[in-house]
């Protein structure tokens, strides 16, 4: 084990053995196993080339699981059904006929996908049932009505970097290195290249074909737009392999290195050399893990209780622990006699407002809109030999982007 990888690994154990009973307990708080009815709920995430992003249902399960242990919801478990799109359209449209049009499912938690938002973003609003998802990367996820998310996805977290970067690192010019996804990595992309432009700075978008990625020609093709900054908005496999052919090439002082959250976990440090050290910038869209609060030993207790070893405990896992208990209390709120009703479980979900958490920058809310981006706010983050230093603590994305947003919340008397 490395310096780095030991440094994070003692600071999760630190908030392990800084609350040796459980901080927020979940469920019922009975202390005795669920016997009831179950009540179903469903996941979705994808699990194939370009990535994997079940960190999130693995966490919403790990916290379900506790749950059902503590007393359910008014005595009933929760039957939560998890399915793999495998990044394919065919099977994410079967995944959710699966869960919403076969199965009585009241809800889906922890949904998170470069594929099954864009989808199934209709089914979810024709079915009259709510996605509280985890790890969102496509613009469906955040502009249709039946979908809101914990994680922010790359357009706010890319823009948190670039912000960052141009106001410390004295970036100008932003060479944004996506994904060949029309509704993500174009769609994330060019909210920052509009920012450096309503800035007096520059941009540029080089993709990236998630199919067959040839990581050296989007490097050469972002080097040779004139940029002065790299912004890697890719998943942490395809991240680090930019890296590792800017290292071969030695480009790290020809350029501000700047990447969205998927760059913050725990695996990371031990894969990048020292030479990397102090170079990266990382922004986090969820609580960095030095940060000591109630929900953040929590999701460590969960995830040691009830996850496997060998589940992530990153920025998606944080987001699926949130939005199963945002869903939990959600239901325990309602009349037992309710939570079997979508459309009831859809309206509860709706109306939450104002939910707080020491993961979050701000509160957590739903509303009835056609929109949902309640996480619009985050920490900077660099890698150095320890792992990761936070270099600017929350702060709030300033970006047209989310005029329509702060408008809600002010409407919901969040501002």
């Amino acid at each position: 084990m490395t310096n780095k990888t030991f440094a994070i690994v003692s600071a999760l154990a630190g908030l392990t053995l800084a609350a040796p009973a459980m901080a927020q307990e979940c469920g019922a708080n009975t202390g005795q196993a669920a016997s009831g009815e179950p009540i179903i709920v469903g996941g979705i995430h994808g699990n194939a080339a370009p990535g994997d992003f079940s960190a999130a249902t693995d966490s919403a399960a790990a916290y379900f699981a506790r749950v059902n242990a503590n007393g359910g919801i008014h005595g009933r478990p929760i039957d939560y059904r998890v399915e793999n799109d495998q990044w394919n359209p065919e099977a994410a449209a079967q995944a959710a006929a699966k869960l919403v049009n076969d199965t009585a499912s009241v809800a889906l938690v922890g949904n998170g996908s470069f594929i099954e938002m864009g989808v199934n973003a209709k089914t979810y609003e024709d079915a009259g049932i709510m996605v509280m998802a985890s790890a969102c990367a496509i613009s469906e996820c955040f502009e249709t009505p039946n979908i809101v998310s914990t994680n922010q996805g790359p357009l706010p977290s890319n823009l948190g970097a670039v912000i960052y970067a141009r106001e410390e690192l004295g970036a100008t010019n932003v060479a944004c290195i996506g994904l060949n996804i029309p509704n993500n990595g174009i769609w994330s992309c060019q909210a920052s290249i509009d920012y450096m432009k309503a800035n007096g700075g520059d941009g540029s978008m080089a993709l990236l074909n998630p199919a067959a990625p040839d990581v050296n020609s989007v490097l050469l093709e972002a080097m040779s737009s004139g940029a002065d900054t790299i912004l890697i908005n890719q998943p942490a496999g395809l991240a680090l392999a930019i890296l590792k052919a800017a290292e071969e090439q030695d480009l790290r002082d020809d350029f501000n290195w700047i990447a969205p959250t998927p760059l913050y976990d725990l695996a990371i440090p031990d894969q990048l050399s020292d030479y990397w050290d102090g170079h990266v910038y990382v922004s986090a869209e969820l609580a960095p893990f030095s940060v000591n609060g109630p929900d953040a030993q929590n999701w460590i207790k969960v995830m040691d209780g009830y996850a496997r070893d060998e589940d992530p405990r990153d920025t998606f896992s944080q987001a699926g622990y949130l939005s199963a208990k945002f869903f939990t209390e959600t239901l325990l709120e309602m009349d037992p006699a309710d939570v079997d009703d979508r459309a009831k479980v859809a309206d509860a979900i709706r109306a939450i407002k104002g939910k707080e958490s020491d993961l979050m920058c701000g509160p957590y809310y739903v509303g009835d809109a056609d929109f949902h981006m309640p996480n619009h706010a985050g920490y900077i983050l660099k890698i150095v030999a320890e792992g990761y230093e936070i270099v600017r603590e929350c702060f709030e994305y300033d970006a047209p982007y989310f005029d329509k947003h702060k408008a809600l919340e002010a409407e919901m008397g969040l501002r």
